[in-house]
């Protein structure tokens, strides 16, 4: 269109169309994982949005074909604890989350793209869109217990409100990484098309110029209507698993207990071992700590989980596994953690105030 304004920062694309700003996630090598210097872009082109009236709506997608985005800059977090800069860590973090807070809290409607890998912080931003368009390319996880974190950017209070029973725990401790238009099904996205559709839905809102609401969901409402023609309704059931998951984490208190019962149970045996093994391979202390996250965080308002996240956040980044994790998982890649405690039994729970 030639009435669009474009400029690029190094990690974020900005497109300024009539009525919608179209932001870009701009690292394509490392899978557009967040870094400061992007948060602080997105957060000035957010100024930007909020202030000018002509924009009625925010979309959101990742430069390249890999993925909307992996997560947050782990490496880089885990340097920066390593030498002794743990403030920075903590304060790069503090701008990831309240990022999110400010998406979940935005009072013009949010579109997500999300195709392709969207994990840990991808997730953040994506759960903060009013529509969040997965495809059968989607990839959606929290994998974070696997290298010594915790699920945060608010996972441990939104999930209850989006996923079915259990699965918050289910997805927040085993890091299961959910594909295509499963994702739908769990909570993770809101509406499913094929990557095919892509081009039609981004040319929906690059030329929309109809006046919308100023209320955000009822400008939603009205977008996702439009949008309708391009999604797939036929969302699979799992209706065996899903009991089987309500059954075995929801609600649960201690992962000691938790571990347990799937060493016991006897229906599915073959996704109790697989799980079990799962989240035997985890960090202890992660899982643990991920756990208690779930049963502070439930119901709670977002700004209060954000915070309870920024505490947690600062307990990691004193405790030995973090560093460790990321060693093994991405650095060295070995595959062998050597984590403490060892066992989930050792760590038993966390006396820590979120």
């Amino acid at each position: 269109m030639s009435n669009v304004e474009t400029s690029a920062e190094s990690t974020v694309l900005v497109e300024r169309h009539p009525h919608m700003m179209t932001l870009v996630l701009n690292r394509p090598r490392v899978l557009n994982s967040l870094n400061f210097e992007m948060i602080k872009a997105l957060d000035r082109a957010l100024d930007e949005v909020e202030q000018e009236e002509r924009f009625q709506f925010l979309l959101l997608s990742g430069a390249g074909e890999k993925g909307f985005c992996a997560g947050g800059d782990i490496r880089a977090l885990a340097e920066a604890v390593r030498g002794g800069l743990s403030a920075g860590a903590l304060e790069s973090l503090a701008a990831e989350y309240a990022l999110c807070l400010r998406l979940h809290r935005f009072p013009k409607a949010v579109v997500v793209l999300a195709e392709g890998i969207t994990m840990g912080a991808g997730l953040g931003l994506a759960a903060a869109a009013d529509i969040a368009v997965a495809t059968e390319r989607t990839r959606m996880a929290m994998p974070e217990t696997r290298i010594g974190f915790f699920v945060d950017v608010g996972a441990t209070g939104w999930m209850h409100a989006r996923c079915p029973e259990g699965y918050p725990e289910y997805l927040a401790l085993t890091g299961y990484e959910v594909a295509g238009a499963e994702v739908v099904r769990i909570g993770f996205s809101t509406h499913f098309a094929r990557s095919a559709e892509l081009p039609e839905v981004r040319r929906i809102l690059e030329s929309w110029s109809v006046e919308l609401p100023r209320e955000r969901q009822a400008a939603a409402r009205q977008l996702a209507t439009a949008l309708d023609p391009l999604f797939d309704k036929a969302i699979p059931s799992k209706n065996d698993v899903d009991t089987w998951v309500a059954e075995y984490f929801s609600g649960k208190t201690s992962m000691v207990s938790l571990m347990e019962d799937l060493r016991q149970c006897s229906i599915f045996s073959d996704l109790c071992d697989g799980v079990f093994h799962r989240l035997s391979e985890r960090s202890p202390t992660s899982v643990v700590l991920t756990l208690q996250l779930l049963r502070h965080n439930e119901g709670r308002p977002l700004e209060e989980v954000v915070q309870a996240d920024l505490n947690a956040a600062r307990f990691v980044f004193n405790h030995p596994d973090f560093v460790e994790g990321v060693r093994a998982r991405l650095i060295d890649k070995d595959d062998k953690p050597r984590w403490r405690p060892p066992t989930i039994e050792e760590v038993g729970q966390l006396n820590l105030k979120f």
